[in-house]
């Protein structure tokens, strides 16, 4: 072969016996953590967010190494739906105005909080998950799981939001114009426990577009393509991502790259060294 190629045959086995160079070896150790890290995201980290996770472990490299490195080793972020476009919306319902109009970004923790429910397929059925958002952080600070989409799913997500953050002043609560928020019962007990309702515009699901995108996230990073064999085992992946992943640890780029709990962390940190 060497021969054929007009190769001298003494110098390609002495290029063939070099050694490696010092970039190679320190890709090839970059690459081990890259892996891991993506093992541990589910899959579903692309380079931008293991470039925090490598950040977070001490690592100086950029995230166009970090691409490279995952380009050549054919290391994918697992990709979401694509949504059709729907900007067009619809007149808002009486119950509630759209006190919300779109203003996603808040100062300060149990100030808004937007909710929403989705259906998750089940051999058995489907599972009806309702999550409740606060918008400083990101972080789903209520949660329910149930076989039926009646109105008690809704409120018991609300009822476990307020006991975990057991807010001081009035919450706006976001959601869409589904028949369990415009329930007398919903609207009850939001007056009960000084919460005021806000709406989306009817067909509008930008306006809630917070709790559209978490749900993207859950059935991009566990969900997708999925038929669960029951519902326990939806109810315990779902419990899992949301109180293992989501929360704790997954990147957010509204909160400058860190996960709603760190998110959350560093701002009450922050008011105590004031």
């Amino acid at each position: 072969m060497c021969d054929v190629l007009k190769i001298n045959r003494s110098g390609f086995y002495a290029w063939r016996r070099q050694p490696e160079s010092k970039r190679t070896k320190e890709d090839k150790r970059l690459l081990g953590k890259i892996k891991q890290f993506w093992l541990e995201s589910g899959c579903v980290y692309g380079y931008r967010n293991l470039t925090l996770d490598m950040r977070d472990d001490g690592e100086t490299c950029g995230k166009n190494r970090v691409h490279r490195i995952m380009k050549a080793a054919k290391i994918r972020a697992v990709r979401g739906y694509k949504r059709k476009a729907s900007f067009g919306g619809g007149p808002t319902h009486l119950t509630a105005p759209n006190t919300l109009n779109r203003e996603f970004s808040v100062a300060h923790p149990n100030k808004v909080w937007v909710t929403d429910f989705t259906y998750i397929r089940t051999h058995q059925g489907w599972l009806y998950l309702t999550v409740v958002i606060d918008l400083f952080s990101r972080k789903v600070v209520g949660w329910t799981m149930k076989n039926t989409p009646k109105a008690d799913l809704v409120i018991d997500a609300l009822l476990m939001a307020v006991w975990r953050r057991k807010p001081t002043e009035k919450v706006i609560v976001h959601s869409d114009q589904g028949v369990q928020y415009t329930s007398s019962d919903f609207r009850s007990f939001l007056k009960e426990h000084n919460l005021e309702a806000s709406m989306s515009r009817r067909g509008n699901c930008h306006d809630n577009a917070v709790a559209e995108s978490f749900f993207s996230l859950l059935k991009k990073d566990r969900v997708k393509r999925k038929i669960y064999k029951t519902r326990d085992d939806a109810r315990s992946e779902i419990f899992n991502y949301i109180e293992y992943f989501y929360n704790p640890e997954r990147h957010h780029g509204t909160n400058s790259g860190l996960s709603p709990m760190k998110f959350e962390k560093q701002y009450y940190e922050n008011l105590e060294s004031v």
